[in-house]
């Protein structure tokens, strides 16, 4: 079984890693005669050393080593040793539920016939075979405490994606274990090594000859927040005949754009769903997110944003492409500190100069002794509330403004953008009645508002698979923007910026900055986090392109699932030390809907990147109607796609009782997904999504009704104030199962990957999610709308 289980769990990135730890022992200390443990082995050491050895003899013989030595030792302490036969007993359950949705073995069954299981009998005797190798794994975890992923890798990569994912996340992997294991027979040691040539992502900078041939200069301006980093990157922009602004935002983008307009310099503004080009310049400026930064176009100023997020485990490759791919003679970057030391790292590869700026925070950042309380009259002129769903933001604006009896403005990244100018400049002014602000963690992305205090909401969050405490990034990006000394708004509406020093910036605005919570339990966290500093960033997040998915997918029948092939891609890769493999997130999930469309690799490998929940069934559903058209080119219009809920528009929602509002809008909330999905593809399929004109009618309708629902929102401190308890206890529990699993005393090295960037941002450009959880619905909505008479019409229902 030994052998069975290193030929079907070896990971090859962890064999290089095996033999790389091997020769540095080795060199260090010399290792001592080994007795030949038969002579078969004795004659095989006898003409090649351990090193020369094929990467599954040396792991197989590894574990076998490190079982006997694990024989000698202490077991696993009887704790850790229940909580993983627990675990076993969760992920025998999790097997027992996926083999039912893969349904019984049949002959004309898809799956089933592309890993080889052609007869009912080899069917029973592989999944017997696999049960019996994951009892192994969780033996060797439990009884002798090999959990390490180079010598347990199925069960490191058990752990972690339940730790990650919960049960759904254990479920997928399973499932891609037991994928692997039915596949074991197929792949050869000559198709093992085929798979490894075209999974070396090693070298990613080779990926853009035309770049490579540009001696380039990066500037990388570095520090916290209101240090005037980003302000100077932007001047030399503004000095340039041409160049690119790239940011991780759609609405900083639409800043950028603005500004430059305004200063009459031609700009476009180019976004994953909408595009401005301006028709009358032949020669222009580019303000986009950084997934649509143009790597085919000289310039000769390129400014890319928020570069620590090059580290983030879903969108951090775009940065990586962005730096890498980016023909500029000069490219500054701006972030935080702990990103110098990887950005040097690359400069060095790549042969460009790298000049480092340092700079300091303009005014001091002070947490607070006590917390405001759940009592709105404790808010200050100057205080934004920060919370992570529009739900609760227009609950807590409808709250301060009964409370207090003053205005309160409302910022977040999906309003329309003129919208959101209006709501910043009313903020901003202090001659009038918005007094307050509540907002999005947008603002931590560079958003310009004149905010005295910061005020958490709650230091937990809930990001789409776990409830989560926020990191220390997280804390110092959102909590900085207290004290901003000075926005953009006036320079936008004069058209020209104040050419101000620093100094005397700071002079104008030298107050310092205060961060607090409403929850005195909230702020003790968040004081330990600013007092912190955050990891440094070792790695640029990776991803493999659609010409190496292509290939690689060559190599397969075309009845394997995709999702397979991408997992085996994710599994085969080889990275240098400079990078890491970013999270595939839903692609797994989207790849199984696509698998009943006759699409081509590429088209499969658009789709993958496209802004697609799949949390509701509706939204697999508009996916699938999609991928129809694409596969079909045909019966794109937006009207005659039926699984678009057009009808959503006609609906009156003051006639709606509470629990029909509730519904109703996670219904505009759909559509809204639905539109900008139709937006994104319309940019790549043209032919095939025509009506973009009529979509975006669409979308301002949808949000000018999802506006008029959140207006009826209101503030319960009761129920909002069990809501934060609830996500702490969530939260702290995550944390537990985290700990529990992975036990005490075992290497960060075998640890899941936590999210290194500063939060979780869901799409190409972020929006917030209309709700965390629908729980959050439920306690802010609807309050002030009551229905007296009922009519059957206008009862909406969520499918």
């Amino acid at each position: 079984m030994n052998a069975l289980l290193g030929q079907a769990w070896r990971c090859p990135r962890s064999a290089v890693l095996v033999t790389r730890r091997f020769r540095v022992k080795s060199t260090s200390k010399p290792s001592k005669k080994a007795a030949p443990r038969s002579s078969k082995t004795a004659s095989d050491t006898s003409v090649k050393s351990f090193n020369d050895l094929p990467a599954d003899e040396q792991l197989r013989r590894r574990l076998n080593d490190r079982e006997k030595a694990q024989r000698r030792t202490t077991p696993s302490e009887p704790a850790l040793r229940q909580r993983y036969d627990e675990f076993y007993d969760l992920t025998k359950h999790r097997l027992n539920t996926l083999l039912w949705e893969l349904g019984k073995w049949d002959p004309e069954h898809r799956e089933y016939r592309a890993f080889g299981l052609h007869t009912q009998e080899s069917y029973y005797q592989e999944i017997s075979l696999f049960k019996d190798a994951l009892k192994k794994s969780f033996h060797l975890a439990s009884a002798l405490g090999m959990t390490a992923r180079t010598d347990n890798p199925l069960f490191w990569n058990l752990r972690a994606a339940f730790i990650k994912g919960d049960a759904a996340g254990l479920t997928k992997e399973l499932r891609y274990a037991l994928q692997t294991f039915l596949m074991r027979k197929k792949f050869s040691k000559s198709t093992t090594e085929l798979h490894l040539r075209l999974a070396d992502l090693r070298f990613p900078y080779e990926w853009f000859p035309a770049t490579r041939q540009l001696q380039r200069t990066i500037h990388l301006h570095v520090g916290p927040t209101n240090s005037g980093k980003t302000y100077n990157a932007l001047k030399a922009l503004e000095n340039a005949k041409s160049g690119i602004y790239a940011g991780p935002l759609r609405l900083l983008a639409h800043e950028i754009y603005t500004r430059f307009t305004a200063k009459g310099k031609p700009c476009a503004l180019i976004t994953g769903e909408e595009q401005r080009i301006p028709g009358d310049a032949d020669m222009f400026f580019r303000s986009c997110t950084v997934e649509m930064t143009p790597l085919n176009w000289k310039v000769d100023v390129a400014v890319i944003d928020e570069i620590q997020m090059i580290a983030d485990e879903h969108r951090g490759w775009a940065w990586t492409q962005a730096v890498l791919g980016c023909q500029a003679k000069e490219l500054h970057l701006c972030g935080e500190e702990r990103v110098v030391d990887l950005i040097q790292e690359l400069c060095a590869r790549l042969g460009d100069k790298c000049i480092v700026h340092r700079y300091e925070r303009l005014n001091p950042l002070l947490p607070m002794e006590q917390a405001v309380g759940t009592d709105f009259k404790n808010l200050q002129k100057g205080d934004a509330v920060i919370s992570f769903s529009r739900v609760n933001l227009h609950s807590l604006k409808a709250g301060i403004e009964k409370a207090t009896g003053r205005k309160c403005a409302i910022v977040y990244g999906s309003l329309p953008p003129e919208t959101r100018a209006a709501q910043a400049a009313l903020f901003n002014d202090p001659n009038n009645d918005y007094d307050f602000l509540v907002a999005s963690d947008a603002i931590g992305m560079g958003l310009n508002l004149e905010i005295k205090r910061v005020v958490f909401e709650s230091a937990f969050k809930f990001d789409g698979m776990a409830h989560r405490a926020l990191t220390i990034p997280e804390v110092k990006q959102i909590g900085g923007r207290a004290g901003r000394y000075r926005t953009a708004n006036d320079a936008v509406r004069s058209g020209q910026e104040e050419e101000a020093s620093a100094t005397s910036a700071f002079s104008k605005w030298g107050a310092p900055g205060f961060v607090t919570a409403m929850d005195d339990q909230d702020l003790g966290l968040i004081r330990k986090h600013l007092q912190k500093d955050a990891t440094p960033i070792a790695a640029a997040g990776v991803m493999p392109p659609s010409h190496i998915i292509e290939r690689f997918a060559s190599l397969f029948s075309p009845d394997v699932p995709l999702a397979f092939v991408l997992s085996r891609l994710r599994e085969m890769a080889r990275l240098s030390s400079s990078f890491s493999m970013c999270s595939f997130g839903d692609h797994l999930d989207v790849s199984d809907v696509l698998k009943e469309f006759d699409l081509s690799i590429y088209d499969r490998s658009v789709l993958l990147t496209a802004p697609v929940s799949l949390r509701e069934k509706a939204q697999k559903d508009i996916l699938r109607a999609f991928a129809w058209s694409i596969a079909n080119l045909s019966g794109g219009h937006l009207l005659e796609i039926p699984e678009i809920d057009l009808e959503a528009l006609d609906v009156d929602a003051p006639q709606l009782d509470p629990q029909e509002q509730k519904d109703y809008l996670l219904r505009l909330e759909g559509l809204h997904k639905a539109v900008t999905l139709y937006l994104w593809l319309s940019y790549r399929y043209r032919g095939v999504f025509i009506s973009q004109n009529l979509a975006f009618h669409v979308k301002s309708l949808v949000e000018e009704k999802i506006t008029n629902c959140l207006e009826a929102a209101d503030y319960e401190a009761d129920k909002q104030q069990r809501r934060r308890e609830m996500l702490r206890r969530q939260a702290q529990s995550h944390s537990k199962k985290e700990e529990k699993l992975l036990g005490v005393g075992e290497g960060v090295e075998d640890a899941p990957v936590a999210e290194s960037g500063p939060g979780l941002w869901d799409a190409e450009g972020h929006e917030e999610p209309l709700y965390r959880e629908k729980k959050e619905v439920n306690a802010a909505l609807p309050v002030r709308v009551r229905r007296t008479t009922e009519s059957p019409k206008s009862r909406v229902s969520l499918e």
